[in-house]
């Protein structure tokens, strides 16, 4: 894979993210929304897929700690919204850097943060009284069609891999959705949730092989007995349809 947050890697995958994003949850966004704090923003994904879908004027806050990924984000946005970018972990958010903000989003962030850190921003959200619309985590599902004997041992070393500890902090990994949802439920907030699963296969042939690769890599550095060259050779051979499992989260505090 290009690396999980590179430029190309997020080009690569940012069609297939929109098209999987449960646009009917928009539907039960509080009216008025007008500044958004997109966190973990890479270049830009959501808020190109999102500012379309809201009311104009808007005002976004591109957050990343990596200052190339953030000069991208803000070169990439429509025209017609203000951009602003600030240069930060997200995992140091507070109240205070909600100020103003009517919507806290993000894309595939919630699954490489830790149960700690997502409940640190979720107290975040809560002590600022500002709405979230958490995009993408992985849930650990994969379908694939045709099947391989080895599918079910590859998807789980991989959700294994996904829940390791890195330094310390353990990730969430597929686990990550319906932990965050719970935990905004438990701030008092009126939680929804939706399905946005990958559809890879041969109209994306590129972004399946990277996906593939990226997948067997992961599993194969969890559990390295596994015949995993044997197995990547056989799905790039004859690229497969697959669902990834995501889940999209909304919080609102009323």
């Amino acid at each position: 894979m290009t690396g999980e947050f590179s430029p190309d890697w997020l080009a690569l995958r940012e069609p297939a993210d929109a098209d999987a994003r449960d646009g009917q949850l928009l539907q039960e966004l509080p009216a008025g929304i007008r500044v958004i704090r997109d966190l973990g923003c890479g270049t830009g994904s959501m808020g190109r897929w999102l500012a379309p879908r809201l009311p104009m004027p808007q005002k976004w806050i591109m957050t990343d700690r990596d200052p190339a990924l953030l000069q991208l984000a803000a070169d990439g946005m429509p025209p017609q919204v203000t951009v602003s970018t600030h240069l930060r972990d997200v995992t140091e958010l507070t109240a205070a850097d909600l100020d103003g903000v009517d919507l806290v989003t993000c894309s595939a962030l919630l699954d490489v943060l830790t149960a700690d850190e997502v409940d640190g921003l979720v107290k975040t959200c809560a002590d600022a009284r500002v709405s979230a619309l958490f995009t993408l985590s992985v849930t650990g599902e994969v379908r694939i069609v045709p099947e391989d004997p080895l599918d079910g041992e590859v998807e789980a070393a991989f959700n294994a891999h996904q829940r390791r500890e890195v330094g310390g902090r353990r990730l969430l990994g597929p686990d990550a959705a319906a932990f965050t949802a719970a935990a905004f439920e438990k701030a008092g907030a009126r939680v929804s949730t939706g399905a946005s699963p990958w559809r890879l296969g041969p109209a994306r042939p590129a972004l399946t092989a990277e996906w593939l690769r990226g997948w067997t890599g992961a599993a194969a550095e969890q559990h390295p007995e596994l015949p995993m060259g044997p197995y990547l050779d056989r799905r790039l051979a004859a690229v497969p349809h697959v669902s990834v499992g995501h889940q999209d989260v909304l919080a609102i505090f009323i």
